[in-house]
């Protein structure tokens, strides 16, 4: 069984909960580079792969849990660069990759673990995650398009917060930077901005926000997007903000719900 499991390359699996396909390659000890049949399966993959029908893809890198946590971060970062480095270099679109990141070691019991073996080997992996095109369901896009109407909504992949929190991520400035490139470019755009919330209790309308200890979370978020996009000389009249609170999941997983939303108001 160890020995099959470490001549897995790739494994393919759908997550129920989210309908997204996931590809995962595993690595050796304290390696983050490739074996030759390592590359062979990945150049399949971009080979096979219908890119028009993918709108993005994310890519996680992970270690197990042994060595410090500033080592296993960037081990886990070289191992999700090398796998985007050989995607663009067998051609896939850099564009299309909107999230890469190390998440660092997966921490585990090692007395509470049955076989410590094959789990810090399926831990020592990069998961590709692929989002097909409009996958966040009807009426909501997943780009800035030439064809948007009024009550059109855009949910963007990589403009997603870590629990409790209402500040961007480095990856999500990225994003919020190319969003002002196209609003500079359509003048007339109007939209609000709306802010979501994942993991609260139903008797309560909103998360709370860690850094103030209000419960104004969705709204903080919304509010954190307004004031970026207006640094980036985007008029403030063009644009208004609120918080949603938990009303809306998107039924994707936590993750997700963590979003705000741009809704069109004007063109």
């Amino acid at each position: 069984m160890k020995i099959t499991l470490a001549l897995i390359v790739f494994s393919y699996y759908t997550v129920n909960a989210q309908q997204r396909p996931v590809e995962t390659l595993y690595f050796e000890f304290d390696r983050y580079d490739l074996t030759e049949k390592q590359i062979s399966v990945v150049s399949n993959f971009v080979k096979n792969i219908d890119t028009a029908k993918v709108e993005s893809i994310q890519i996680y890198g992970y270690c197990d849990d042994r060595g410090n946590d500033e080592y296993n971060f960037r081990l886990s970062n070289n191992r999700a660069y090398t796998i985007q480095d050989l995607l663009i270099k067998k051609g896939f679109k850099q564009s299309k990759i909107v999230i890469l990141e190390g998440k660092g070691r997966v921490v585990v019991k090692a007395d509470t673990v049955e076989n410590l073996y094959e789990t810090r080997l399926r831990n020592r992996r990069v998961d590709l995650i692929v989002v097909k095109k409009n996958s966040f369901g009807k009426g909501i896009h997943t780009s800035f398009k030439d064809d948007l109407k009024v009550g059109d909504k855009i949910c963007l992949e990589s403009i997603l917060f870590d629990i409790g929190s209402a500040k961007l991520t480095p990856i999500s400035k990225k994003e919020l930077d190319k969003v002002a490139v196209t609003l500079q470019n359509h003048r007339n755009l109007k939209f609000e901005i709306r802010g979501h919330v994942c993991c609260t209790p139903e008797i309560y309308t909103d998360g709370i926000d860690r850094a103030t200890r209000e419960r104004r979370l969705s709204w903080n978020r919304a509010k954190t997007v307004f004031h970026y996009l207006m640094s980036r000389k985007i008029s403030k009249s063009r644009m208004t903000y609120m918080g949603c609170g938990n009303k809306y999941p998107l039924g994707r997983g936590d993750n997700y719900d963590r979003r705000v939303e741009f809704v069109i108001t004007k063109i």
